[in-house]
């Protein structure tokens, strides 16, 4: 394999461990035989690189490549928290390891044909307790935030329909994505897709649609909505579109 003359590799028929140099890394098997550890580093790309303008701390970024563009995002904290490690994470073992988990959680739901972007890669350095992360992605293709499609006009259409419908399909899958905002719902033409499942997991159903974690869920995505929505024309408009989210999801 290219890039593979140290270290171990061990495959399977959905991913294909790493281990070389001190990163350990999952790579889809089709990727495999291409991996370099410094796709996990922005410097890598060179001039084909460039930084994610909304969301991600930072920490993201566009891979620009002929045939499939890859989305680039290392792990970073927020919140108070990051004054002290911004991304440095507590090491508990691989299972816990947060880019391992969100990869393998892609790859169920792929698996499930539910819409999220297929993974690519995900990987780890240990430092004595601490660890930190990276994920790559595959780049939806002609996608806009839904926060962003609704601040210039939030009657958007169907979209809320559409949202509804795309949150309950997910929803009787047992997934449960930990931040659940309208920047992280994107919209295709004919697909509404979820991005971002740091910390999601499958969860077991509550006993009726719309209740326990599932109405938590909701209630993130109309907390974020009520904030990006704050203060422009169409906050008026917020109850309604809910309305018909709400609608849509249940129906």
């Amino acid at each position: 394999m290219n890039g593979l003359v140290r270290g171990s590799v061990v495959g399977s028929d959905t991913e294909v461990h790493i281990k070389r140099d001190g990163i350990n890394a999952l790579v889809v098997p089709e990727w495999a035989e291409q991996f370099d550890p410094g796709w996990f580093d922005p410097d890598y790309w060179g001039e084909r690189v460039v930084p994610v303008s909304s969301g991600g701390r930072g920490s993201a970024w566009f891979v620009e490549r002929t045939g499939q563009d890859w989305v680039l995002r290392h792990y970073r904290r927020g919140g108070l928290i990051s004054r002290l490690s911004a991304e440095a994470y507590i090491y508990g073992g691989e299972r816990q390891v947060r880019s391992l988990r969100e990869f393998r959680m892609l790859q169920r739901m792929k698996e499930m044909r539910l819409p999220v972007p297929k993974p690519v890669a995900a990987s780890y350095c240990r430092h004595g307790l601490f660890y930190q992360a990276s994920i790559i992605i595959e780049r939806l293709e002609s996608v806009t935030p839904w926060g962003e499609l609704l601040s210039g006009n939030v009657g958007a259409g169907d979209s809320w329909e559409r949202v509804g419908q795309a949150l309950r399909s997910f929803h009787v899958e047992g997934v449960y994505h930990a931040d659940l905002n309208c920047f992280n719902v994107m919209m295709a033409s004919n697909r509404v897709y979820l991005i971002d499942f740091d910390r999601g997991e499958f969860r077991p159903l509550p006993r009726t649609l719309g209740a326990g974690w599932h109405a938590s869920n909701l209630s993130r995505l109309y907390r974020s909505l009520a904030k990006t929505l704050a203060g422009c024309k169409a906050e008026g408009e917020l109850a309604s579109g809910w309305e018909r989210l709400r609608e849509a999801y249940f129906s």
